[in-house]
């Protein structure tokens, strides 16, 4: 198969990471080829929950209707089965909740996008390795009709924590092995518990979730989960038998679609990218699945890339921006790892002193809010910022941009946000920014917003980068000097 090499990009695995990240390259005009071993979607949905800052990236690209369509808002989460849940209502974003809608529905909509922008998906085809020189990757696919080869600019791994490409490109999965192993059944109920169900006692936690179809997830740890060896495969009377131990009764449990265990092997990639490969979700991090966090931090890990991968193909990259792509997610994934952990130990804690410690944190939820909203802001991904290296930069710099309501248009911060340039927003009074710049467009000229976060506030102009974070940002009174400062950042910006 010839490809036009020259500015292609391969993506191994149709997940949800590689899906979203072929959809950000399409709207750069970058071609995509995306190789799944899977002939269709898995309907066993490992994820289950959308979360508020990977609801306002699909906002941030006009993706956002179909998924508000079919999900069900959920207006709290849970941090390692505590009692008390944390509040999501107040938090600074347009979308204050989870998102409930099953990973395979999501896989579904991400992918009905990612062809619809002209991403070509090769279903039941297989990376098994690259070779590399200065201008390209020759990739090796294992196809229907035997093997063969696909010329690219760069190859990304979103082939999970199992990567061919990682491996392939001698990364290192630097981590700790599995020591804990939770449990999980799709099942029918004869007599669900109430929405939102949770117990967790000396004999273990257990939570139940509805699924689509009138199936329920039920998922849980148990003190018989602390252990290295591996019991064969799930039973549904072994699972019946857990939940009769932590709650008393079986549901009436029957019909299982799925029956599962799961680790807490917590690994980080020791780099996201070596020459013209990178990695991205589980393929750069694996850990135990807490909270729900592993499809939203991969699809925010392709959010981060795709906008600098095709500003590097299209010739508009400054020198080193997709170096930054590791630099900037890479501690992310560290504290991914460090978050997990952290929970791990709370859900496998069966001893009274463990219990002793829950009920501290959980009441600590509800009489301190300010900790369950650190917690929240955590968990949702919404305090993910990338400190700048200049220590002078304004400290807007690198955090999320909330999405502004600015009473300058009829649309907020989000909307305005386009995939392939900077957005310069202009809070002088009479819009002199936006008449002075010459170099940063577009731009939004706004009055004040109403609400101004506090971090905001003496800020007269701000640069946001494709992704929504902050690039740069100024109080300069002048207005002659704060256009020139805008014009220099945009030229720092974009080659």
């Amino acid at each position: 198969m010839e490809q036009q090499h020259q500015r292609h990009v391969v993506i191994a695995g149709a997940g949800p990471v590689g899906l979203w990240l072929a959809a950000e390259l399409r709207l750069g005009g970058i071609p995509v080829t995306v190789v799944e071993p899977r002939t269709e979607i898995d309907q066993r949905s490992k994820a289950l929950t959308i979360h508020p800052r990977t609801l306002e990236v699909l906002a941030s690209r006009g993706a956002l209707e179909p998924f508000l369509a079919e999900g069900m808002p959920i207006p709290n989460g849970h941090f390692a089965m505590l009692a008390n849940r944390l509040d999501l209502r107040d938090l600074d974003t347009p979308y204050p909740y989870t998102l409930f809608l099953p990973q395979a529905r999501t896989e579904e909509l991400l992918q009905e996008r990612a062809v619809a922008l002209g991403a070509t998906l090769l279903r039941g085809q297989r990376v098994t390795g690259y070779s590399e020189d200065s201008a390209s990757v020759t990739v090796l696919v294992d196809g229907p009709q035997g093997a063969y080869e696909v010329r690219a600019a760069y190859l990304v791994g979103c082939d999970g924590v199992r990567s061919t490409v990682r491996a392939a490109a001698g990364i290192d999965f630097p981590g700790t092995p599995s020591t804990v192993l939770g449990w999980l059944g799709d099942v029918a109920l004869d007599s669900p518990p109430p929405p939102g169900f949770s117990a967790f006692t000396v004999q273990g936690g257990l939570m139940v979730a509805p699924l689509p179809g009138g199936r329920f997830r039920v998922v849980g740890t148990s003190p018989d989960s602390l252990t290295t060896e591996w019991p064969g495969d799930l039973t549904l009377d072994e699972l019946r038998k857990k939940t009769v131990a932590v709650v008393g009764e079986d549901f009436g449990m029957r019909d299982p679609s799925w029956l599962s265990r799961f680790g807490n092997a917590t690994r980080l990639a020791a780099t996201y990218r070596r020459g013209r490969v990178l990695l991205a979700g589980d393929a750069a991090h694996q850990h135990y699945p807490t909270g729900g966090v592993g499809m939203n931090v991969g699809i925010q890990d392709a959010h981060n890339l795709g906008w600098k991968l095709a500003a590097t193909l299209n010739g508009r990259a400054p020198e080193g921006l997709l170096d930054t792509y590791h630099s900037e997610r890479h501690p992310v994934g560290a504290q991914l790892m460090e978050h997990s952990r952290a929970q791990t130990a709370l859900v496998t804690t069966f001893t009274p002193e463990g219990l002793a410690l829950r009920s501290l944190l959980s009441e600590l939820i509800v009489a301190r809010p300010e900790f369950g909203r650190e917690l929240a802001e955590r968990l949702t991904g919404l305090s993910v910022g990338h400190p700048p290296a200049d220590h002078e930069a304004h400290p807007l710099t690198g955090t999320r941009a909330p999405d502004l309501a600015l009473t300058g248009t009829d649309r907020g911060l989000l909307s305005h946000l386009r995939p392939d340039a900077y957005l310069l927003l202009d809070f002088t009074p009479d819009g002199s920014l936006t008449a002075r710049s010459t170099e940063a467009k577009p731009a939004v000229h706004a009055s004040t917003p109403d609400g101004l976060p506090a971090a905001w506030h003496g800020v007269r102009a701000v640069l946001v980068r494709p992704d929504g974070h902050v690039a740069w940002a100024s109080t300069e009174p002048d207005d002659n000097r704060l256009a020139a400062a805008a014009d220099a950042a945009v030229k720092a910006a974009v080659a």
